[in-house]
């Protein structure tokens, strides 16, 4: 994975969009601070599906996006309670296991929100290739993007208002990378050939022409 490619495109994705990204990202934070939290996941599945639509269409962002993924509020709510509680339990016993909790979910469903909203796979579907995408060769491309989006992200949380650039450039790290592990699983699926089969298909072509020249 070409990882200055991927941070230049996402750089380049959001100042191509960067207002309506802009009013996205704060009404998205709004959103979340005013639920308490309790809309924060799904708007966020929204605000992801509607930055891979910017990655992939050329489409601008707009807010209701962030409201076009509502049907997982149920699977996405209790999946991130779960993830809140049990990292919780870990800081209290000892600090250790909570930031093992925080770095384990962060590595093996770093693909989750994409997998639910652009395949339209349930929880635990997505959750299962999200994990199969992060361990599948070469790992340590996996564990790069992830920390290149953890850093960007750490850096929105440290400065005032620098989250507005840090979290859609970040975002677009994701769909990037996950645009190009969906079109890499594609092309293992379809053969060298791009069609599914392709050395059957061959010999099929083969069989074809022996008949016509009989």
């Amino acid at each position: 994975m070409d990882f200055k490619k991927l941070i230049v495109q996402s750089w380049n994705h959001t100042l191509k969009v960067i207002g309506p990204v802009l009013l996205i990202t704060l009404v998205q934070l709004i959103i979340s601070v005013i639920t308490f939290g309790i809309l924060a996941p799904v708007t966020m599945a929204g605000y992801v599906q509607s930055l891979l639509r910017v990655a992939r269409e050329g489409r601008k962002p707009e807010i209701g996006d962030l409201f076009s993924q509502m049907h997982l509020f149920l699977p996405l709510f209790l999946f991130y309670l779960l993830v809140v509680v049990v990292t919780v339990i870990g800081f209290t016993l000892l600090i250790l296991p909570g930031f093992m909790v925080i770095c384990f979910v962060a590595f093996g469903s770093f693909y989750l929100l994409p997998l639910m909203t652009d395949k339209n796979l349930g929880l635990f579907d997505a959750l299962k290739t999200a994990w199969d995408h992060a361990v599948s060769p070469p790992v340590s491309d996996h564990l790069i993007v992830a920390i290149i989006y953890v850093i960007i992200m750490s850096l929105g949380s440290s400065l005032p208002f620098a989250f507005l650039i840090t979290q859609p450039m970040a975002t677009f790290i994701l769909v990037g990378a996950y645009m190009e592990k969906v079109t890499l699983e594609v092309a293992d699926e379809t053969g060298a050939d791009g069609r599914p089969g392709g050395e059957e298909g061959s010999d099929g072509d083969r069989q074809h022409d022996d008949n016509k020249q009989e």
